[in-house]
């Protein structure tokens, strides 16, 4: 099944074309699901219509939903939160515990969890996903790496340190200090369903994210940076869709000066990305409805089809250079200065800005020393020594 996951700066228009995008993948054809992510749902207010967290038709061929993240997030981690709220209930009232117990990202990464609910029923070809905006959508990319981290170098301590210090807590009438076996069975599966969610992000020959941007600087320097932090997480980005062009009759007058700051933004688009634009236009109205949003996939797409993988990439991978091995990450619009590369043994650092990546290596190349690491026409690449 083809995944699509829409993001961008909130306000953009992502839900509009996240919904345009599967209106018009329908229209050529494919069965479509759109799926909302985000805490903020909008698909019933762009559609007119009420859409919740059951699975609703609202045209023909799609079929769309509002994840209730409260309600995936208690199937997740309602064994886990119940013995942490435990802990904290004679600091913190049951409200501000719920608060406290919920990691950054999670929830979004729990949301997605539905994407293989929509893939085990066989019955689509197309998961259209409005994200939450770029600075969520990091969050969430961030936490599979810090719950692997934790599984690999802390989890079977842990649970073996439980198993060895129940029986004394027990007897000492503290049993609560100490998690029930159950706990860590619940933390297992929330592993393991975490690490499907990210295999599906991570397989570029079916998932790839559509960012969404406004002519205007503020979100272009936005979305360049979250084009760059998709990559360094390992997700392929095949378009940008640039949404809300002041069209040509509406650059003259009073809107001379407009126009004529929407043509340099527009320029410095087209050379931040190195991947198909799409454009739509600013309207006079609002677009809402089935019929406004397959008119604006026409618009956009024209005669292309919205589920293509416009652009095939890998943003990470492996090649030989004579006998030494590269890894090589694309960060276009990143400049050296921006960049920090430390090798840890089994793990190689990158931070990008204010975002950090802990890569695990391969076993061939675990406690190779880095020979060299350059940064070259938007790309990083790290040689590690033969």
């Amino acid at each position: 099944m083809r995944v699509l996951l829409h993001t961008g700066k909130g306000g953009v228009g992502k839900t509009t074309l996240a919904l345009a995008t599967a209106l018009g993948a329908a229209e050529h054809g494919h069965r479509v699901f759109v799926l909302s992510t985000d805490s903020a749902h909008s698909l019933g207010d762009a559609l007119g219509r009420r859409i919740g967290p059951r699975p609703v038709a609202i045209a023909e061929g799609v079929v769309a939903q509002e994840v209730g993240v409260l309600d995936e997030l208690d199937r997740a981690w309602s064994e886990i939160q119940e013995w942490l709220r435990q802990l904290l209930r004679d600091e913190a009232d049951e409200m501000v515990a719920d608060e406290l117990l919920v990691f950054p990202g999670m929830e979004e990464l729990v949301s997605l969890r539905a994407v293989r609910e929509v893939e085990a029923t066989g019955e689509f070809d197309v998961c259209v996903v409005d994200c939450a905006p770029t600075g969520a959508t990091l969050r969430m990319l961030r936490f599979p790496d810090a719950l692997r981290i934790f599984m690999e170098h802390f989890f079977d301590l842990e649970r073996r340190g439980a198993r060895l210090l129940r029986p004394l807590v027990k007897r000492l009438g503290a049993a609560g200090l100490v998690p029930r076996e159950e706990f860590f069975d619940a933390f297992e599966r929330l592993y393991r369903e975490v690490e499907d969610v990210r295999q599906i992000l991570l397989d570029t020959d079916r998932t790839t994210a559509r960012l969404v941007v406004n002519p205007a600087r503020v979100v272009v320097e936005e979305t360049r940076r979250s084009f760059s932090y998709l990559s360094l997480y390992g997700v392929a980005t095949d378009a940008v869709l640039v949404n809300r062009e002041l069209p040509e009759r509406a650059t003259g007058g009073y809107f001379a000066r407009w126009g004529a700051r929407q043509r340099e933004e527009l320029e410095e688009i087209a050379r931040s990305f190195p991947v198909p634009l799409f454009h739509a236009p600013l309207h006079s109205r609002e677009l809402r409805g089935v019929s406004d949003l397959q008119a604006l996939a026409r618009e956009v797409f024209g005669d292309t089809d919205p589920a293509r993988i416009l652009t095939r990439a890998r943003p990470i991978r492996l090649h030989k250079r004579g006998d030494r091995t590269v890894l090589a990450i694309d960060l276009h619009g990143v400049r050296k200065e921006e960049l920090d590369v430390r090798s840890t043994g089994s793990e190689l650092l990158v931070r990008v800005r204010d975002a950090e990546r802990r890569i695990a290596l391969p076993a061939s190349l675990v406690g190779r020393e880095v020979d060299e690491a350059h940064l070259d026409d938007g790309v990083l690449e790290v040689v590690f020594a033969a």
